[in-house]
């Protein structure tokens, strides 16, 4: 059996109280991040890259774009490469009529780790983000060192059937192009009704975030990209069921939920498909973990780094 060095077990009980680096009121990157648009898989995807050391892809989910992830990419630029894209047809990637099923997504992010020679890298998820996640660590489990999952259900697996009666999701079935014209020059009013009801405090959503991903949702071809990716669910539960019965997850896994929104279900989800699961609750939160609880979000995460590090030493 391992066990944690001394060292490291000192470090992260230090860690734990204050973790986080200070937040900015801002969506821009730390210095030393820059902007590269990458063609991969058919598509071209907007990607922030920045700090040294091994790496890590934080990918977005519905609501935000991969700007949610700036407080994050500030600690962990201090001893990995960051890389955090926007999604397919989503933030300032390129529009994109199709190929939004999670296990297509998953190739769009292989790619990039590809033409940025990276072979592997701790890969974190939120909402439809956790499902691209999901996706990648079952297709290129070889790729990934760690994995984080934060708060949504992954299509397929555990009471995926279950959870989908819960009235709250109603949304999981809304689109089409009738539904587009509905909410066009609406964006705003539609995307509230998530953070409203999806958040332990509606006002624990900034105002500044809200203006910042209604006016990038707001854009050509942003609200076609957002429905289809629900609209794959049917397809990514297929996939997800098919890669499940070859094997499970092997790599150290982290499940976070806040506490008034899945809280210890991400947990029990993700022991349906993997070995070594760990979970956090984050306390006042709901679903929008990064914008409500980011430093205790973040604290999680890097001690969760830190601990699967010291094991290997």
């Amino acid at each position: 059996m391992r066990t944690s060095h001394p060292l490291c077990t000192l470090a992260l009980a230090a860690l734990l109280p204050c973790a986080a680096p200070a937040l900015a009121d801002t969506f821009d990157f730390p210095a030393g991040f820059h902007t590269q648009e990458i063609v991969t898989n058919g598509t071209t995807l907007h990607v922030r890259i920045g700090g040294t050391g091994p790496a890590v892809v934080l990918i977005h989910g519905y609501g935000d774009t991969g700007d949610m992830w700036a407080p994050l990419a500030a600690e962990l630029m201090r001893d990995h490469t960051v890389v955090a894209p926007d999604l397919r047809g989503m933030g300032l990637s390129a529009r994109a009529e199709d190929g939004y099923t999670k296990k297509n997504q998953a190739e769009d992010i292989a790619g990039v780790l590809d033409a940025l020679k990276i072979e592997r890298a701790d890969v974190v998820g939120h909402d439809i983000g956790n499902m691209v996640a999901f996706a990648f660590a079952s297709s290129h489990q070889q790729r990934t060192t760690r994995l984080v999952m934060m708060d949504a259900p992954v299509p397929g697996i555990g009471p995926w059937d279950e959870i989908l009666k819960n009235p709250l999701l109603w949304h999981f079935r809304f689109g089409g192009p009738d539904m587009e014209r509905l909410v066009a020059g609406r964006e705003r009013i539609y995307l509230d009704r998530f953070w409203n009801e999806f958040s332990a405090k509606p006002e624990h959503f900034p105002e500044s975030s809200r203006r910042h991903y209604a006016a990038l949702y707001s854009k050509p071809g942003r609200m076609h990209a957002g429905f289809r990716q629900f609209a794959a669910f049917d397809q990514d539960a297929i996939d997800n069921r098919a890669s499940s019965a070859l094997g499970r997850l092997q790599m150290p896994v982290l499940a976070i939920g806040g506490d008034h929104s899945f809280g210890s279900t991400m947990a029990f989800v993700m022991r349906f498909a993997a070995d070594d699961v760990h979970q956090v609750a984050i306390a006042d939160s709901g679903h929008w973990l990064m914008e409500e609880q980011p430093r205790a979000t973040v604290a999680a995460i890097r001690t969760f780094f830190d601990a699967a590090s010291c094991k290997r030493e």
